[in-house]
């Protein structure tokens, strides 16, 4: 006994029910109507033209599985998209044959003919009268979460304001905030879970995520399309909206100019808007400056290289979460070894995990060391302040706390000062921050203890050695 095309389409909707969120399932698949099945096509019936553009861009491979587990390879699916005419008091259903497998050629009413949807990479979020705002998905990633983002004194200041964000959108004067840094610290990490903790917490406002690229691409396709106010229209529904990498909006005019009216309704709104950018505001060439001043009207926080007790910290989480039981001294020399960014950190703990699970060998110091500097020679790093005192500190047998104390214990001055003189010599940081990674010193002092490591290895022969000893270790181990 055949099946019904009610019966096809429920036994596709469990299998869908069991691969998407309940959210997801309420939003997108059960206000679809099953219409007919005829020689193993199946009807469906959506409400919108925007909706069906969301199930071809989010759920098409969930959907052509569905089909193929019910009518077999050889399956299609058919959409029937009910058009809402503004002039019109009813609906107008129409219909084209769209195999699961295809993307294009939904037929437009007004002119009768093809048109192609291009790319789904670049769709324009076409708003359709009637739309509800439950209809917009936030595109957020739900594993960017405030619980795993580890806080230091690197990302202090970003991470409290987004926190106070999440509790109170558009309602506090980080509107907007502008999260800045390097590539690979944090941003889109952290603008990610201000949104997810704003939907935990207000399940009810509409929050988007979007990148900058794809915002470009989605109003030249408005542009093409004249859809212009449709696409702006769209975006002024939104109650938190994060745009993600802004600097590529630099010598965009046209894109710059309609970010600027969106941005505008939503402050003026009282909507929460977030930005991240790999650099400050005052230094981003190429945008218009009425743009730059509103970027400038909240709060700017920047991420910074995260300092060794940071990066140990996610390290930590990192295996813990996984489930995975490390060393502290694998950890440490992880951690004393990456410095430019979590980002590359991640990558080389993963790549050891890889190694080790690979050639069926325990994870071990030594371990560690050779494929953690194989790593780091790939990734071309430069040796660190940190690095730096973790060498010193190992060589005299100090501990790291009593090198960065107030202490005016020889043995420990003449550390310090050793690691003070490597440091200006090895990196390109500033003395200013030599010697705030050195106790709190000023420049003065890092000044002055590196003219006493020269003066020193001219007289003393023992001081000396040392000194060469530890330049060998540092080259040895870079």
């Amino acid at each position: 006994m055949s099946k019904t095309f009610a019966e096809v389409w429920d036994n596709c909707l469990k299998f869908i029910r069991d691969n998407v969120s309940p959210q997801s399932f309420k939003t997108w698949f059960e206000p679809i109507k099953p219409l007919k099945l005829d020689s193993g096509v199946l009807t469906i019936q959506v409400p919108t033209q925007f909706f069906y553009e969301w199930l071809e861009e989010h759920y098409i491979t969930l959907l052509k599985s569905a089909i193929r587990k019910e009518l077999g390879a050889e399956g299609k699916l058919v959409y029937s998209i009910i058009m809402d005419n503004n002039h019109a008091a009813s609906k107008q259903p129409y219909s084209t044959k769209i195999p699961a497998t295809d993307k294009k050629a939904v037929l437009n009413p007004s002119v009768n003919a093809p048109m192609d949807i291009g790319n789904k990479a670049i769709k324009n979020p076409f708003v359709i009268p009637g739309l509800k705002k439950i209809n917009i998905e936030s595109n957020l990633n739900p594993y960017y979460t405030f619980e795993n983002f580890v806080e230091g004194e690197c990302n202090r200041l970003a991470r409290s304001a987004g926190y106070a964000v999440s509790k109170k959108p558009g309602g506090t004067s980080f509107n907007p905030l502008l999260i800045y840094g390097g590539t690979g610290l944090g941003k889109t990490h952290l603008a990610n879970a201000i949104g997810v903790e704003i939907k935990k917490n207000f399940p009810n406002l509409t929050v988007l995520y979007i990148n900058s690229e794809r915002f470009t691409a989605q109003f030249i396709d408005a542009v093409k399309n004249n859809s212009t106010n449709d696409f702006v229209n769209f975006y002024q529904l939104v109650d938190v909206f994060i745009v993600d990498d802004v600097q590529f909006f630099a010598g965009k005019e046209k894109t710059q100019d309609v970010f600027f009216h969106i941005f505008n309704h939503l402050h003026q709104n009282g909507k929460q808007i977030i930005l991240t950018s790999d650099k400050p505001p005052v230094e981003i060439l190429g945008m218009e400056q009425r743009l730059l001043s509103r970027f400038k009207w909240g709060l700017s926080a920047d991420l910074q290289v995260p300092e060794l007790e940071t990066r140990i910290a996610i390290l930590k989480m990192k295996v813990f979460k996984d489930g995975i039981d490390l060393p502290d001294d694998v950890l440490e020399h992880l951690a004393y070894s990456i410095t430019s960014n979590v980002r590359e950190l991640e990558g080389a703990l993963i790549s050891l995990l890889a190694q080790a699970s690979l050639n069926k060998k325990e994870i071990t110091l030594d371990l560690a060391r050779k494929m953690i500097d194989k790593f780091v020679k790939n990734t071309q790093r430069e040796i660190s302040i940190e690095y730096i005192q973790k060498v010193v500190c190992d060589y005299f047998k100090l501990n790291m706390d009593l090198m960065k104390s107030k202490t005016r214990k020889r043995e420990v001055v003449q550390a310090r000062q050793i690691a003070m003189y490597f440091a200006k010599g090895y990196t390109k940081a500033s003395l200013a921050t030599i010697g705030a990674h050195c106790g709190g010193k000023d420049h003065a002092t890092v000044l002055h203890a590196c003219k006493t490591v020269n003066n020193l290895m001219e007289t003393d022969k023992r001081f000396k050695s040392y000194v060469d000893e530890l330049e060998k270790k540092i080259n040895l181990n870079a």
